[in-house]
């Protein structure tokens, strides 16, 4: 049994997830793109989620998100579901879509956590060496709808969804940058800013060496049966908290060896028909078994 997680609202994350054996099934066309921005759209809208950023490449994709009420894992249960499903029709695929592996969810402390990891998804197709800047990406990446406070938009993917189903004809959102990371106007600056030296930085190393990017044709030419040759590293690390704050992270790392104990400890009374009390912030056995949560 995998470690007990703390949901708790009012929380930023950082979330990866890679396709099955990291074949480019996400590659970047009209339809995929499509498809990606609809089903995010409405699994954020349907459980109140603010997408900051996004970033699809073409064999995984990064998100960073404020979830204000402690309902993520629906929000990804939701999303990789639908998406999978639409995209496995748009392919005519029948196997799982997502790798075996957990997504990877990185609770992020402290406003400059966050914007370090907004930083490094937009910038992801960059330092891959796939296109020399954030806009020239093919797939989508939420840097430009952000930063010019753009409307993401999408139509319902009639290559999956029903033409007269429950679902919404056309979706749309801005992406947000909530009050809890500061004033708009300094975020986007700082985001901006270090963006930029991202790419200058990228493209004099690319300037040293010799190497080049890929670019958009070479990306839009690949097939999505395809898969990269370079060796991924396995059982490495899959870390929940990211701290720059060396309190911030003590404090993270206290609550998260607190929930566990508290967590087992509650466990292991309810499964022995004696009265069991929960930490705040247990999700699992309170959405489907109705335990007692202490309160916050």
């Amino acid at each position: 049994m995998s470690r007990p997680r703390q949901v708790l609202p009012n929380s930023f994350y950082l979330i990866t997830r890679r396709c099955t054996q990291r074949q480019f099934l996400l590659r970047p066309d009209e339809e995929t793109n499509n498809a990606y921005l609809y089903c995010l759209i409405e699994a954020a809208q349907r459980f109140s989620i603010d997408i900051v950023m996004m970033c699809a490449m073409s064999n995984h994709h990064h998100l960073v998100i404020y979830d204000r009420d402690g309902r993520y894992p629906e929000f990804l249960e939701h999303f990789h579901k639908m998406f999978a499903r639409s995209q496995n029709a748009l392919r005519g695929r029948w196997e799982n879509f997502w790798a075996a592996g957990q997504t990877s969810v990185v609770r992020l402390e402290d406003p400059e956590d966050v914007l370090d990891k907004v930083v490094y998804v937009a910038t992801n197709p960059v330092k891959d060496e796939l296109v020399e800047r954030v806009h020239h990406w093919p797939g989508v990446n939420g840097y430009v709808a952000l930063t010019q406070e753009r409307t993401m938009a999408a139509v319902r993917p009639l290559h999956f969804f029903r033409a007269i189903g429950r679902m919404p004809r056309s979706v749309e959102m801005k992406l947000e940058i909530p009050q809890e990371l500061g004033e708009r106007s300094s975020f986007l600056h700082a985001l901006k800013s270090r963006v930029a030296q991202l790419e200058e930085s990228c493209a004099l190393d690319r300037r040293q060496t010799g190497r080049t990017v890929v670019g958009r044709r070479g990306i839009l030419r690949q097939s999505w049966r395809g898969a990269p040759t370079s060796f991924v590293e396995h059982r490495g690390l899959n870390p929940r908290i990211a701290a720059r704050n060396v309190w911030s992270r003590l404090e993270a790392l206290v609550r998260n060896r607190w929930f566990g104990r508290a967590y087992q400890r509650a466990r292991a009374a309810w499964l022995d028909g004696r009265e069991a009390v929960f930490p705040p912030g247990t999700y699992w056995l309170r959405r489907f078994a109705d335990v007692t949560i202490a309160t916050a």
